[in-house]
């Protein structure tokens, strides 16, 4: 069983803002990756982003520098 810890959660309107941060995120070499929406929450498209809370600042300027589109950025002890 996966051991339980604080992650940062974004979550997502439509696929194509899930599947345009996931590339962007890719291709400039962002730690995380795509997951199912966590039970806690929802989210238009039943996908979200996953990755250490500690780069909760750092991802929210880079989606605003992209012109990324997301719905919530939660911390969430998953």
């Amino acid at each position: 069983m996966r051991k339980k810890e604080w992650k940062l959660i974004v979550t997502f309107h439509t696929t194509a803002d899930a599947i345009a941060f996931e590339k962007s995120c890719k291709e400039s070499n962002k730690d995380g990756r795509m997951i199912p929406v966590p039970r806690e929450l929802s989210a238009g498209c039943g996908l979200a982003w996953c990755a250490v809370p500690e780069v909760k600042e750092e991802l929210e300027r880079f989606s605003a520098e992209k012109g990324l589109s997301y719905e919530e950025m939660t911390e969430l002890f998953y």
